[in-house]
This record gives C-alpha cells, structure tokens and sequence, in this order.
C-alpha cells in the first residue's frame, strides 16, 4: 500500500534549519509495531502518523514515535503536523487561518494555525500543566556526566530539577553560553544518574534578552543523540520558571534557542499565563516549512 508523507523543518521559518519532521498520512491500518518500524527508517527525532479523530469535533489523532520509543506527547510534532493539516485544509478552500483540536496520549491540545505557501505558524495550548518531580542529582554528578566542572552548574536561583509533562525531563542550568557549547555527554557517567530522562541544558541568552535562554537536548535512551529543537520540554520548562524565577500575575513570554551547535538553530516561543500566584495555562508556538514529499510503499 502506498501512503503518503511529507517533512518539514519545525521551529524555523528556513528550510534546512530547525527540527526536521516526518509525517505520515493515511496511517490507517498500521499497529504500532509498524510505526515504530517506519520511524526507524526516517530516523529523526520523531515522526508522525496521522489517524481519524476519536471524537469528529477534532481534525485529528497523532501517534508520535522517536526511533526507539512512543511518546504521549511532543511540541515540535504537534506544531508541525497543525501547520501541514492547515495547509492541506487552505488547499481544499477552507481559511488560511484556522483553529482545531489536535488528539495525544496527554490530551487534546487546541491549535490555532496560519499557513500559506507551504509554510505557516502554529500555537497551540497545553490540556495538563508540566509537574514537579524532584531535584536534580548533585552539581558533581551532573558535571561528569557532561564532562564540565561543577562550578559550571547553576546560576542565579537555578539549580538542577526534574519536571515532567507527558515525559520527565532532567533541566540542567549551565552559568555560561561556553558551557552550553562545551557539555558533552559521558555514557557511563550519564547512567550513574539514575532512571534514564531527556537531559535540558539551559542558560541565559548571552545577549541579555529578558526571558530568553540558550538550550541543548539529549535523549540517547529514546534514540535521540541531540535534538534540535524540543517543544515538549519547553512547556514543561514553564515549571521551572515557577520554581525559580519571580515572576508576578499575568501573562510572560519566554524565548528558548535551541540547536545552535547542531548547526541547526530553532526558535520556540512559550507563553506562561499566571493567576492567584499559580501557573493557569501554557501555550507553546513556533513556525514550519514543507521540505520533502513522498510516498511509502507499506
């Protein structure tokens, strides 16, 4: 049977930057053996497969697979796949801009999409807001497994922690940019840590931005070296702004910069609603380009 797929470079208006995206279309009939199978042979950081909805309000149902694992949830897919089902809505006459309910394991994630001209620029609001987990292991620990010095680790109130939302995600403040560049990963030291989770490195923008941060992300137990750009860490990096930084009731936006020294830089965009002194809502938004478009032959 032949299906169709299209990638796209996510979290970037450029093609050839940002975080490449496969998309698999008429997914019907495929278990999940199949689709991780599939996600294998494009070996990105994840591919899409696009089902019917379980409830017709909604466009659709995504499954979300890396090349060793499903996940409940991932932001650069969900911006990418929302900017592609646009952009194939445009195509059969409907609105350039549009709003839909997107189906994961976490929930159903509301989208609102403007696209055109094989691009577009996709904001969606998360269904569940990201929890902490607990502290981070000790600056010694976390500066061998990365092959930096302890002094390295931390800045301001920043200190290492744990946050999940829909996978747990070690957040690992670096005091520099340098170390940022520098942090490589050590396997052996890497399992002292514990539990396997996806490493978030993270600094202040050295330009000095307010609420702009410099990151890098590696899930080597998920089949993920590096990723260029991590939407689903970034909204649960709204959890660590709660814990660390002073933030006041209203509305903030943050900027993460990410893929850098992949040689391929990506831009997401996070807004934290706050009310009562507590976290409301969390919306994540970045842009998308079609690259490629194909067909499978299973």
């Amino acid at each position: 049977m032949t299906r169709r797929f299209v990638t796209l470079d996510v979290f970037t208006e450029t093609p050839l930057t940002g975080n490449p995206l496969a998309v698999v279309l008429d997914a019907e009939g495929l278990d999940g053996a199949a689709m991780q199978a599939i996600a294998g042979e494009f070996n990105l950081s994840e591919t899409v497969f696009v089902l019917p909805p379980d409830d017709p309000r909604h466009r659709a149902r995504l499954r979300i697979f890396t090349p060793k694992a499903e996940l409940p949830f991932a932001g650069h897919p969900t911006v990418g796949t929302a900017v592609l089902l646009a952009l194939t809505d445009a195509r059969a006459g409907l609105a350039d801009a549009v709003a839909f309910g997107l189906e994961e394991g976490i929930g159903t994630l509301a989208c609102v999409v403007e696209a055109g001209e094989g691009r577009g620029q996709a904001r969606f609001r998360m269904p569940v807001l990201p929890d902490f987990v607990g502290d981070g292991p000790s600056r010694e620990a976390l500066a061998a497994a990365l092959g930096l010095e302890p002094k390295s680790i931390g800045f301001g109130l920043h200190a290492p922690s744990r946050h999940r939302l829909g996978q747990t995600f070690l957040f690992v403040p670096l005091a520099s940019s340098e170390a940022l560049t520098r942090a490589r990963l050590d396997p052996a030291a890497l399992r002292r840590l514990g539990e396997p989770a996806a490493l978030y490195l993270y600094t202040p923008d050295p330009a000095g931005h307010v609420r702009h941060f410099q990151a890098r992300m590696f899930a080597p137990h998920l089949g993920v070296p590096e990723d260029p750009a991590t939407g689903s860490a970034a909204a649960a990096f709204a959890g660590v702004m709660m814990q660390f930084e002073p933030m006041g009731e209203g509305t903030h936006d943050l900027v993460l910069h990410q893929g850098v020294a992949m040689g391929r830089p990506s831009e997401i965009r996070v807004q934290l609603a706050i009310d009562a002194g507590a976290l409301h809502a969390v919306e994540v938004c970045g842009s998308a380009v079609i690259v490629m478009e194909g067909s499978l032959r299973v």
